[in-house]
């Protein structure tokens, strides 16, 4: 820069307003006026120690107000269903912001105790008296609690297992469901006797000419020809019972037809994690809170941690009918498999019909329920109903689990109810809203034992049903209407736990060879090392390596029926072409060898050496009912359906809402 361009820049600096100063220094100004250019070390170290001193006691203020926590709530607004006030449309899936509407699906769950006058045979003479069942009519449950944690992993040899034939002993009382065709009250001895030959009704029988005959019959020793005391005469169980219906044009008792409704099917489905559901119910009885929170996914701690939260708020844990209930369900992390209760909102009913806010409680981040503030308004529905995340609905397997165990049916009977259905449905298929299910059961006895009679499952717009019938020989098993088990002779998935499909029947691209090619089989992935099955009884008829296929069985099984199994990382000892195998005999290992890409069993199923599709194909049941026992089974079928269709008792049992 020359002088003339220095001396241009120092005029213009001058004109903006900059002048020449003193530099800053950190000498002391003492005895002098201050210019501003002064450091003063003083100042500066008192400034930092009054933030310092502020932010610790700022801190330790904090520290004692949260009672030493260091982690805090989720905020309230995180907890809350992003949706539009009042009727408007309910949220997609909140983990994710999409345009599509939620489904939305009504559940039931009643389970009612209802009554019949039963007739059976004691001592030779007719009795008639009621008789309490329990029945349960539900909506398979649309997301996964605590309540179906710990259950079994499905496993179909299990299955086999839980579908034998039930043995009764000779000196064991069979159930009964013969329905007499009059309501009485107590316990009745019935005595049939003969018309008279004498008497001739009238066209037209007023009361008084009825309520005169039974008197005059009853009060008589010689009106009716050899009676030797008096007798009440009730009129003989005939095919003219109105209850058990009957068919045209024929004596024959018939079925009476179900009322199903059945909701539309939603075929979609997501691969991503587990979303937020919210649940509305209604009590219809007055129902203890805690048994409440227990029916739905609360556990034994969540309950107790609930109950005192509430305890200030409650005056005491029975809730009286018409209370309504709102639950925010979600997972804990993005790995679960079940959901937790994030938020539970109690509303009293008022007397004039209106509702008011009792409580809320939220769950924090540490585990506990504490009280929080109301949710948005929104109008409660008049049935139960439930927002559906499809992320969250679970398998037909592990739906069946939570639904019964939601209705306190023991483990025992839950496995035979999926027993019942797992030789036509993939237990392994995620349900859809709307999917119901139906039980009949005794009452509990003094041991708190029920014995299932009926079990009907609707799956979209299938429904099938099962009922309970003992044949001469003591045996009992559960056949649908026309007589037959669900029971196969041959799985379709034998190996333990079913395997995970990887691949199935049909023409698709070689993953080795990179050819379009015919697959023969299915393919079920598994460890190496898992137990494979023999899927029905037969005999051996190949059992050593086979290119491609590596370790390979073949089984021989009933008119003209084979199975293969490939990849076997080795076989079972002690077997060998012609050895005989029964259904879930256990035949070799997982493993992969051969033309083979990882663990996995290759399953085959041939017919008259033709090969099929294993998961599409019909099978033949493997027990049927004798022909025999036609006019009986169809009888308990017209009983327990007479049972179905009955107007619950007064009195009903835990509500299981």
């Amino acid at each position: 820069m020359t002088a003339a361009q220095k001396s241009r820049h120092a005029a213009l600096l001058k004109a903006t307003g900059f002048e020449d100063g003193p530099a800053l220094t950190v000498q002391s100004t003492d005895g002098d006026i201050p210019h501003g250019r002064e450091l003063s070390f003083t100042w500066l170290t008192g400034t930092v120690m009054t933030g310092l001193t502020s932010v610790l006691l700022m801190g330790a203020a904090l520290y004692v107000s949260f009672q030493g926590q260091d982690t805090f709530s989720t905020a309230y607004e995180a907890l809350q269903l992003s949706r539009p006030k009042a009727a408007e449309a309910f949220p997609t899936d909140l983990s994710a912001k999409t345009s599509r509407t939620r489904p939305v699906a009504a559940t039931r769950s009643d389970q009612e105790v209802i009554e019949a006058s039963i007739r059976e045979t004691v001592d030779g003479r007719d009795m008639i008296r009621n008789q309490p069942f329990v029945r349960i009519r539900a909506t398979l449950a649309t997301a996964a609690t605590s309540l179906s944690e710990g259950i079994p992993e499905y496993d179909p040899v299990a299955i086999l297992q839980a579908t034998q034939p039930m043995s009764v002993a000779s000196d064991a009382i069979d159930i009964n469901t013969d329905v007499y065709g009059a309501e009485v009250e107590g316990e009745v001895a019935v005595k049939l006797a003969a018309i008279p030959l004498t008497f001739v009704p009238p066209r037209a029988i007023s009361d008084q000419s009825a309520a005169q005959f039974v008197r005059g019959v009853t009060e008589s020793d010689t009106a009716i020809v050899g009676a030797t005391a008096p007798t009440l005469a009730y009129a003989a169980l005939g095919p003219a019972v109105r209850d058990l219906g009957l068919s045209n044009d024929s004596n024959l008792i018939g079925g009476v037809a179900e009322n199903v409704t059945v909701l539309p099917k939603t075929t979609q489905a997501s691969e991503a994690g587990l979303g937020r559901s919210e649940r509305f119910l209604t009590l219809r009885d007055d129902t203890n809170l805690p048994e409440l929170l227990s029916k739905n996914g609360f556990t034994a701690n969540q309950s107790k941690l609930v109950m005192d939260a509430l305890r200030n708020v409650l005056p005491t844990q029975e809730l009286p009918a018409r209370t309504r209930l709102r639950i925010l369900y979600g997972p804990l992390t993005r790995e679960a498999t079940s959901l937790v209760p994030y938020r539970m909102s109690l509303y009293e009913p008022r007397a004039d019909d209106s509702y008011q806010h009792d409580a809320t409680v939220a769950l924090t981040d540490t585990g506990q329920y504490v009280l929080g503030i109301e949710p948005d308004f929104i109008e409660f529905p008049e049935e139960d109903t439930e927002e559906i995340n499809v992320a969250n609905l679970p398998t037909v397997y592990r739906s069946i689990w939570e639904t019964g165990r939601k209705h306190d049916l023991d483990d025992a009977t839950i496995e035979r109810i999926i027993g019942m259905f797992a030789y036509d449905v993939d237990m392994n298929k995620k349900i859809a809203p709307g999917d119901g299910i139906e039980i009949l059961e005794t009452a509990p006895d003094a041991d708190n034992h029920s014995e299932l009679l009926y079990v009907g499952l609707t799956l979209g717009a299938t429904s099938r049903q099962f009922y309970r019938f003992g044949t001469d020989d003591g045996v009992v098993d559960f056949y649908d209407a026309d007589g037959e088990t669900g029971k196969r002779f041959l799985t379709r998935r034998p190996l333990e736990g079913g395997g995970t499909l990887r691949s199935r029947f049909g023409y698709r691209i070689h993953p080795i060879f990179h050819t379009r090619k015919l697959h023969t089989g299915i393919d079920l992935a598994a460890r190496s090392g898992t137990p494979i099955y023999a899927a029905g009884d037969g005999v051996i008829k190949y059992y050593k390596w086979q290119s491609g296929y590596g370790n390979k069985v073949e089984i021989q099984h009933v008119n003209g029926y084979e199975t293969a199994y490939g990849h076997m990382s080795r076989y079972v000892d002690g077997l060998s072409v012609g050895s005989r195998v029964r259904q879930g005999q256990i035949i070799g290992y997982v493993g992969s060898t051969g033309q083979s890409t990882g663990p996995h069993l290759h399953f085959e199923i041939l017919i008259n050496g033709n090969l099929v599709d294993p998961l599409s194909v019909k099978l033949p049941k493997d027990n049927v009912l004798a022909q025999q026992y036609k006019a009986r089974f169809n009888q308990t079928i017209a009983q327990i359906n007479d049972l179905m269709a009955r107007d619950p008792a007064p009195v009903s049992v835990a509500q299981a809402n």
